[in-house]
């Protein structure tokens, strides 16, 4: 198996396996064009560096990705122990159904982990579903003791 980043050529296979992603948490509704804005933001943040994704192509010569896992950085403020004001987030953890169970979400996830560590980010997060809480729970990733709460649409 071999991890490699992800360029434009991929965009179709990320948006795929963001939609398997979605299915799997039971919140894949009808297309409101939320495919074609993705593509576009990936058409443009993975070429300047936005976005970054790690994959693993599908194995035995078949076509498309098996796994892929999508990170961003972020600036905010500093505080303690995070200086740099340099966080990461990692979105659209997805392996094709048939490929699980191969440590493919492990090796992009430790990719994406190097990578972040490369970037100085001091402190990484994400959003998972119950079938990711192991993984990420093996990297160290815990419950914040801060809910993260969020509008729909801005008051």
């Amino acid at each position: 198996m071999q991890v490699r980043w992800a360029d434009v050529g991929d965009v179709d296979e990320l948006i795929r396996l963001r939609a398997v992603m979605y299915a799997g948490m039971g919140e894949l509704h009808e297309d409101d064009g939320w495919r074609a804005v993705v593509a576009e933001q990936l058409k443009a943040g993975l070429p300047d560096g936005r976005y970054f994704a790690a994959v693993v192509d599908a194995p035995d010569g078949e076509a498309g990705l098996a796994t892929c896992g999508v990170g961003m950085v972020w600036h905010r403020l500093a505080g303690p122990g995070e200086h740099t004001g340099l966080l990461g987030y990692i979105m659209s953890m997805a392996t094709d159904p048939r490929w699980r169970g191969r440590g493919y979400a492990r090796a992009v996830f430790a990719r994406l982990m190097q990578r972040f560590t490369a970037d100085g980010v001091t402190r990484v997060s994400l959003h998972a579903s119950v079938y990711g809480l192991p993984l990420y729970r093996s990297f160290g990733f815990r419950e914040s003791a801060y809910p993260e709460l969020y509008s729909p649409k801005p008051a």
